[in-house]
């Protein structure tokens, strides 16, 4: 991946973990842990169906479904 590229998905991340962490009451712990550990956030860095193109709230919604279906 190139530098723009990375640094472009890098910022990404960080604003879909803040708002995941609004939805955790604030935890930013508990946000990254949730963020690191999803299929969607592994989607994003992989390229796949070029998620990286969907809204930060979309796709920080998904994440949180997806924890909370195997939650």
């Amino acid at each position: 991946m190139d530098d723009s590229k990375y640094i472009i998905i890098q910022a990404k991340n960080a604003r879909i973990i803040a708002i995941l962490a609004e939805k955790f009451g604030g935890s930013l712990d508990k946000a990254i842990d949730v963020f690191y550990h999803s299929v969607t956030a592994q989607m994003i860095q992989d390229g796949v169906a070029d998620l990286h193109c969907r809204s930060d709230h979309y796709l920080a919604e998904e994440i949180y479904r997806e924890y909370a279906e195997t939650s």
